[in-house]
């Protein structure tokens, strides 16, 4: 397998609910985590360590002259530590619009998926909003652990995460009862983006664990709305998605809204932390409304201010 993942060349086709899982493990343990996070795979090289900082940072490196922060990730599972460091690997990420190289103890492969084979994790199993687990796949006769490095950031550097400082500096503001559907399948995000859009005003939140129970929810609507002659937006007035989500994706949800008709005019705000020029083009093919990039929380508020106030 070839060092560099270039994520132009495996962005899958829009909206088919697929994605390319990169395998690794630490400790003999398997985990995955999506390759549209990943930049690039290098081999394990020392680090320069930063006095004061998080026990679980190593430190930095500087490949082509970027810096980027290196995080243990066995230190932080609190698993063993490999004695030899020799096939270790980083995995170099993006997201949330920062970079990060993860240090796992070997990179086995690439996975093509869909995420209907990805289980959502028992949340009294997976320590709900404590838990790493996102999703699990099964592989052959693997079972893949799809980690949440999203948490794993703000955890470590809690500034990089939902601040509600945003909502605040917003200043005063009425209430709104507009109804609004939430996709997000990270626990402790999902709980943050609730706590700041109803610190927002926003009094009328449906949230789901993933894209297909947020579209179940929203067949029932499109039954009621065919029966009534109730306005769609007194059902739901937006729907604010992830993308990345077990069962069914967020470029895949809003590929299904924009296909029915009676959710015509239906604002829908993706909220990522994969938001990049190619994933943005994905999502205007898709039809979404606006493309948002974690942890943006104050552009979101504003978005949903300009498409349903």
């Amino acid at each position: 397998m070839a060092n560099e993942v270039k994520r132009a060349e495996i962005l899958l086709e829009s909206g088919t609910n697929e994605l390319e899982i990169l395998e690794f493990t630490i400790a003999g343990n398997i985990f995955g985590i999506n390759v549209a996070k990943v930049k690039e795979i290098m081999q394990y090289e020392p680090v320069k360590p930063m006095p004061n900082s998080h026990p679980c940072i190593e430190g930095v490196f500087m490949p082509r002259d970027v810096i980027i922060t290196v995080i243990d990730l066995a230190h932080y599972m609190g698993l063993q530590a490999n004695e030899d460091n020799a096939r270790e690997m980083l995995i170099v990420t993006s997201f949330n619009k920062m970079n990060a190289a993860f240090h796992v103890h070997s990179v086995v492969g690439i996975h093509r998926l869909n995420w209907s084979d990805i289980e959502k994790p028992d949340s009294t199993i997976y320590g709900g909003e404590e838990g790493l687990a996102t999703g699990i796949a099964k592989v052959g006769t693997k079972l893949i652990t799809i980690v949440d490095f999203e948490k794993i950031v703000v955890d470590i550097s809690p500034q990089s995460g939902i601040q509600m400082s945003e909502i605040d500096d917003l200043g005063p503001r009425e209430r709104s009862s507009k109804p609004i559907v939430v996709a997000e399948d990270s626990a402790l995000l999902k709980k943050m983006l609730l706590e700041a859009l109803t610190r927002a005003g926003y009094s009328s939140i449906k949230s789901f664990a993933n894209g297909q129970e947020a579209w179940d929810y929203l067949e029932t609507v499109r039954a009621s709305l065919a029966t009534s002659n109730a306005p769609l937006s007194s059902m739901v007035a937006a729907l604010i998605t992830d993308i990345e989500m077990p069962r069914m994706d967020g470029h895949r949800l809003t590929k299904l809204v924009r296909d029915e008709r009676a959710f015509e005019g239906l604002p829908v705000i993706i909220f990522s932390s994969l938001i990049d020029e190619a994933m943005r083009v994905k999502g205007v093919q898709l039809g979404a409304t606006a493309q948002l990039s974690k942890p943006e929380i104050g552009n979101l508020v504003g978005t949903l201010d300009k498409y349903i106030l």
